[in-house]
């Protein structure tokens, strides 16, 4: 009989329920941050299109002496339960600027001016990108102004 022990093959009932029981938990473990990165990741593109925006308006304000202003949310008016990419628009105040990104986007973007100059914003301007990365109903929200270079998140989504 110690023969026959010595030469099974295979794994019994126990070390397969185990070896099930520390995959679950190492994926308990890994999946919500996997979800944060995921997050971020997508935050990454609001971050980098709001400094290519605020650097287009720059140069816009040392040629023209003005900054562009009052653009409505774009490529989405309402981004709430809105969650995947979307083409960008091309025939918006941003192409103004020059300003069109690589491809479809999470975030929809949108420029308020400062001051009552319409349709430009003279005195300034806050840039914002706004999304629902989570699907949750609520906003996140990343905005800059003219005045200064952080960007600041405002709103849910991490």
């Amino acid at each position: 009989m110690v023969n026959k022990l010595g030469n099974r093959k295979g794994f019994t009932l126990v070390e397969l329920m185990i070896v099930i029981a520390i995959i679950g938990i190492l994926a308990a473990i890994a999946i919500p941050s996997f979800m944060q990165f995921r997050l971020k990741a997508k935050t990454a593109e609001a971050k980098s299109n709001l400094g290519a925006i605020r650097t287009t308006e720059v140069a816009y304000f040392a040629e023209w002496n003005q900054y562009v202003g009052n653009q409505q949310p774009t490529p989405v008016l309402d981004r709430t339960h809105n969650i995947v990419k979307t083409r960008w628009v091309t025939n918006t105040r941003f192409s103004i600027l020059g300003f069109a990104p690589e491809d479809h986007v999470y975030y929809s973007y949108g420029i308020d001016p400062v001051g009552d100059d319409y349709p430009m914003g003279s005195t300034g301007y806050t840039l914002y990108a706004r999304a629902d990365l989570d699907d949750d109903g609520l906003l996140s929200t990343l905005q800059v102004n003219s005045i200064s270079i952080e960007v600041d998140h405002l709103g849910d989504d991490f």
